[in-house]
């Protein structure tokens, strides 16, 4: 089998934050949104600094994502917010558990409130849901993989929850992986174009270094992929029972990729029936919100930088 492999400008495995610079351009974006009239509610009751400390706390059993986010947000509103990170990116935590402690003027602290709390929901939503799905195909070999089915604009920060999670990212971007789907094989079949010569072609015209990946929803395009001599076959909303014979008929000639409806009910059938790479949309599209919360207390006598 060809082993080239795909690239990527980001990286896939690490699980530290992604570059500063994306972490504010989201951050900056949510606060225009929140605050581009600014907070009327703050400014009308508190015409002071009022010292307090502000605590996050997660409600549930989770996997905390977001945590840098959450950090950046609070410091582009006041840089003199003094914060204690009480939990890291990727721990997984207890209910009431304590996730990040702020202290500061109480005006900052509550503009930068929904924002933070919002990125920490879905982040962990994503990182928790992932979390789940590695567990239930433990004991075997198969990776979780994430899809491009992720909010506009938030993509590099869902994928990093998704390896937080202990998910794997599929592509970032288009241009990140060779892949022919159903529709890209539709339109070449009008053209007299089958799935091998499909493979064919994208072989030739393909970048340097990127593997070809051919979606398959029956056997015989099981065996056109084979013959058009693709990297990985894409098995889509095909049963356990059809993986099991799809992969016994590939015999390591490629790599598995299952998809489609895969759900923490059903993924442990198909590590069991053999796929190497399981892909979940739902772990960005689907993933419940995490439930935190942000509790505000004054801090008497408390003065200059709050600490």
């Amino acid at each position: 089998m060809n082993k080239r492999f795909n690239k990527s400008p980001l990286n896939k495995e690490s699980t530290t934050p992604p570059d500063i610079r994306i972490i504010r351009r989201a951050v900056q974006q949510a606060l225009d949104e929140d605050l581009s009239h600014g907070d009327v509610t703050t400014n009308a009751l508190f015409h002071r600094a009022i010292p307090a400390r502000a605590t996050i706390v997660a409600h549930h059993r989770m996997t905390i994502a977001g945590v840098a986010v959450a950090r950046e947000v609070f410091l582009t509103l006041d840089s003199s917010l003094h914060i204690t990170k009480t939990i890291n990116d990727g721990s997984t935590v207890p209910a009431e558990a304590r996730v990040l402690v702020v202290q500061g003027d109480a005006r900052a602290l509550l503009k930068a409130e929904r924002v933070a709390v919002n990125f920490l929901q879905r982040l962990s939503g994503i990182a928790t849901l992932t979390a789940q799905f590695c567990a239930a195909v433990r004991g075997y070999p198969t990776k979780i993989l994430d899809t491009r089915k992720t909010t506009p604009g938030l993509r590099t920060l869902e994928k990093w929850a998704i390896r937080l999670g202990g998910g794997k990212n599929h592509r970032f971007s288009l241009g990140d992986g060779l892949l022919i789907k159903d529709n890209h094989l539709a339109l070449l079949g009008s053209t007299g174009v089958d799935v091998a010569a499909a493979c064919r072609l994208a072989r030739t015209a393909a970048p340097h270094g990127l593997r070809i990946e051919v979606e398959a929803k029956t056997i015989p395009e099981v065996k056109a992929a084979l013959a058009g001599k693709a990297d990985i076959i894409l098995l889509d909303n095909m049963s356990p029972a059809l993986v099991q014979k799809a992969v016994t008929l590939i015999k390591g000639r490629a790599l598995v990729e299952v998809s489609g409806g895969i759900t923490l009910q059903t993924v442990r059938d198909m590590a069991q029936a053999g796929a190497d790479f399981i892909s979940v949309g739902a772990l960005t599209h689907s993933a419940p919100a995490a439930n935190l919360s942000m509790d505000l207390s004054a801090q008497r006598g408390r003065r200059g930088r709050f600490r």
